[in-house]
């Protein structure tokens, strides 16, 4: 791309003439950084639902049998919080919330590619998500079978199952449109001289993310009208009745499911790669390898379903191909690992709070990748297969990984996003909070999924009390965090931000806080960066 190429200037209907105002500009807004906001505006509510309805449940579980409502609306209230935490905010949250404000400005990009598209895919965010709650409303009553749609139960099940899925169809949609602009802007807006490798690791992981959504994707769309096609016009799919086959759900699910926990993961290891070196103020050690890391996360994962499966019957050569696959790619996630802790390494390390997010999500991470390893080999996951051990694993990996990279990431540019700074003192306290009350809910569910307590289960024995009374006020511990959170980095007080709080070296450091709307005036010298990663 020359110089002469680069766009300068927002195209007219980018740019805020002052007609429009209040609500109506935020809604016809092509500007990704206000997208950006609308998506975190947006996720935050839906988290504070979800995280409600995770409470709730855990209060049910602080004894066994009945304390507040029976099985079916624990299965209810048990769906609507797995379809609300991985299709309305941990399958887009970092993406497009960091991707939208932060990358372009690192690559040197004055927007997206496709700044329309960018404001659409937010509408069919919210679309998908309004369908996902009147299904819990609408018909003959709240979804029941789980997150997953798991046949038989999506096919057998009397409650409202299609406009369910239906919103999880239109989710993918926004997901994938996503994943189209990200490519195509990193491709084609890059500041000129900005080669690949002088990019910094955030947009790497976004590019690594993006080809995932838009290559696995499809998968689970296409899923998700068989079941629809299987429950109106009742083509055998998956229905044994109809001459379906079940484990054909589960291939189907996995192929896209497990390459979803990628697009999870990899845009919060980017936000962890852009906090460490800025807090250990030092250059990141290993920059290509952290970069095709990414690419080989991206890669391998697209081939690892199998070992959610060794319990529903495959070959003997699958099952260990499978296995292989598995261990392999936990290869370039130890790679990161390693070169973040290399980094910190006599480093100058400031225990700011995003530092602090970041050294959990290193900590938490290890342990949900090293107990994956235990479901990875045969013989272990027949063992924890469907216990609380799979929920304890998911969570380490799902909220102790990506929440936290979310929570640092917000912490480290919201001084950038919102022109103002937060009380550092009491965001280390709800750090505290969230740490303590996170390790104390999800970590005696390791211990007694070894000991045989199912997963998903209503009620349990009396042997599997304490660890559930322990994991329930670590709940109430991650919750009282997450309010003080909340209340210190949303409060409308707080002192005017400078440009650079933290002596950032990428680009988006070198803007105002918060950045203009059309984000450089002139095209960015990448000779002038100081940040070269050679």
């Amino acid at each position: 791309m020359t110089e002469e190429s680069y766009p300068i200037a927002h195209p007219s209907y980018l740019v805020d003439t002052g007609k429009r105002k209040g609500i109506k500009a935020w809604l016809t807004t092509c500007d990704h950084k206000r997208i950006a906001l609308l998506y975190l505006w947006s996720i935050m509510v839906f988290f504070i639902i979800g995280a409600i309805l995770g409470e709730t449940m855990r209060t049910e579980l602080f004894r066994p049998g009945q304390q507040f409502y029976g099985p079916q609306t624990y299965n209810a209230i048990f769906t609507l919080h797995g379809l609300i935490m991985i299709f309305l905010i941990v399958i887009p949250g970092l993406t497009v919330v960091f991707g939208n404000f932060v990358m372009p400005i690192m690559i040197g990009a004055n927007d997206v590619a496709f700044p329309r598209l960018n404001l659409f895919s937010w509408y069919l965010y919210i679309l998908g998500a309004a369908v996902v709650v009147v299904s819990q409303f609408a018909g003959s009553g709240p979804p029941d079978t789980g997150w997953t749609f798991y046949a038989p139960y999506s096919t057998q099940t009397h409650t409202n199952v299609i406009a369910a899925v239906s919103g999880a169809f239109i989710l993918g949609f926004s997901s994938i449109l996503t994943g189209i602009n990200f490519i195509v802007t990193i491709h084609r807006l890059r500041t000129p001289k900005m080669t690949f490798f002088k990019m910094p690791l955030l947009p790497w992981a976004v590019y690594a993310t993006a080809w995932i959504q838009v290559l696995a994707t499809p998968i689970i769309g296409i899923t998700l009208l068989m079941i629809i096609g299987e429950r109106v016009f009742r083509i055998g799919f998956f229905d044994p009745a109809l001459g379906g086959d079940p484990i054909l759900y589960q291939h189907l699910f996995w192929i896209y499911s497990h390459p979803a926990v990628y697009i999870m993961i990899l845009p919060a290891m980017g936000v962890i790669t852009e906090i460490i070196p800025t807090f250990s103020q030092r250059r990141i050690f290993g920059y290509k390898a952290i970069a095709f890391s990414s690419l080989a996360i991206a890669g391998v994962g697209y081939f690892v379903w199998g070992h959610h499966m060794f319990t529903s019957g495959m070959s003997k050569e699958a099952i260990w191909v499978f296995s292989l696959l598995t261990f392999l790619v936990a290869v370039p996630s130890a790679i990161k690992v390693f070169n973040w802790v290399t980094t910190m390494y006599k480093g100058s390390i400031d225990l700011k709070p995003p530092m602090l997010y970041a050294m959990a999500f290193i900590f938490l991470f290890t342990i949900g990748g090293l107990t994956g390893l235990v479901q990875g080999a045969l013989a272990t996951d027949i063992q924890v297969h469907d216990t609380s051990f799979i929920v304890a694993h998911f969570h380490y990996i799902i909220f102790g990984g990506v929440g936290f990279a979310f929570l640092g990431g917000l912490h480290y540019w919201y001084p950038k996003m919102f022109g103002r700074l937060y009380n550092i003192r009491t965001a280390n306290i709800a750090w505290g909070f969230l740490f303590t009350g996170f390790n104390l809910l999800y970590f005696p569910q390791f211990v007694i999924g070894l000991e045989g307590m199912p997963r998903r289960y209503f009620d349990y024995l009396p042997q599997f009390t304490l660890s559930q009374q322990i994991s329930t006020v670590g709940g109430y511990l991650l919750g009282i965090g997450l309010i003080i959170m909340i209340v210190n980095l949303f409060r409308k007080s707080g002192e005017k931000a400078p440009d650079n709080p933290w002596g950032g070296k990428t680009l988006e450091w070198q803007l105002p806080s918060p950045p203009p709307e059309e984000n450089f005036s002139t095209p960015p010298n990448v000779s002038d960066f100081p940040y070269d990663y050679d």
